[in-house]
């Protein structure tokens, strides 16, 4: 769509996971080097994409615009916390063109239904950091297609986005990210 662009982020596991089973971030997923690059790239938003759980576990402290996936809303309400949307009964064009009509650049940081989702919609870029030697048995994955044994690197591939460089963000982890972009000739 002309005029935004779209950003992807997650913290991943080995074993391509962003949550335990009870569907919370665990520890072993937080780093510091990571939650600053991510905090800077939302300041370059102007709106942030997440889900309800996302949204009421995680305050909004700089007041974000925030457009919040819910199927408890009928169609795409403005509430005072945020844009709330049921993308089952309101198309992401129409969404998108009401809630940022001047478009701009949009974050997306999850959970797994809207990075679905958005796998569909079309990423332009995709934030992928890796807590290198983590593993979460049982926990929630990236993508759905992570459960069926897809790697997300197999995921992004498949959606049209190109590696870029591996850059290590804190050694200590080892924390690692990767930028997956759109490639020109991809639609």
């Amino acid at each position: 769509m002309k005029g935004i662009e779209i950003h992807g982020y997650a913290i991943v596991s080995d074993d391509d996971r962003i949550a335990d089973e009870s569907g919370a971030m665990p520890d072993l997923l937080r780093n510091d080097a990571d939650w600053a690059y991510f905090q800077a790239e939302l300041d370059l938003a102007a709106l942030v994409v997440l889900g309800r759980l996302g949204h009421e576990a995680n305050a909004n402290p700089k007041k974000r615009a925030r457009l919040v996936l819910s199927s408890s809303v009928p169609r795409l309400e403005r509430r005072e916390d945020g844009w709330w949307w049921n993308p089952a009964t309101v198309s992401w064009e129409d969404a998108v063109r009401t809630v940022l009509p001047e478009g701009g650049r949009i974050a997306v940081p999850g959970g797994r239904r809207v990075f679905d989702l958005f796998l569909g919609i079309g990423y332009d870029a995709f934030h992928l950091t890796r807590a290198e030697g983590v593993h979460i048995p049982r926990g929630v994955a990236l993508f759905s297609a992570c459960d069926e044994g897809e790697t997300a690197e197999e995921v992004l591939t498949k959606s049209g986005l190109t590696i870029g460089p591996r850059q290590v963000i804190d050694r200590n982890g080892p924390v690692s990210l990767t930028i997956w972009r759109r490639s020109a000739a991809a639609p």
